[in-house]
């Protein structure tokens, strides 16, 4: 393996390890605090979510969250300025790792629809 590629790839993790880390730090000092206000605390954790995401990411949460009832991978897509051709596989990538930090969550419709919604 080639050492500048080997070094890319080091470099990849050691930012996912710390965005990990910066999420869980923010969770556990999200849940301690007790705010009185919903308005006016909610504003404050979207800032600071969104600086721990890719700006596609932070895109893609800001339609779903736009969306209360749901919206599916290809109208983000299309929303977002996409081709209808792409829009789908552009989403889903940005989708998954939504997922996974548990800022969405995913509602299984009839056969294979999906629809997402702000968690």
């Amino acid at each position: 393996m080639r050492l500048a590629h080997k070094r890319n790839v080091q470099n990849k993790l050691q930012k996912r390890m710390k965005a990990f880390v910066v999420n869980q730090t923010l969770k556990q000092s999200s849940e301690t605090k007790m705010q009185a206000s919903v308005s006016s605390g909610q504003p404050k954790v979207a800032k600071i979510v969104n600086e721990n995401l890719t700006p596609k990411q932070a895109q893609v949460l800001e339609i779903v969250a736009q969306h209360a009832d749901g919206i599916n991978p290809k109208s983000i897509g299309l929303e977002a300025g996409q081709e209808e051709a792409k829009a789908a596989s552009w989403a889903t990538g940005a989708l998954k790792k939504l997922l996974e930090d548990n800022l969405v969550e995913k509602v299984q419709l009839a056969g294979n629809k999906v629809l997402y919604k702000r968690a």
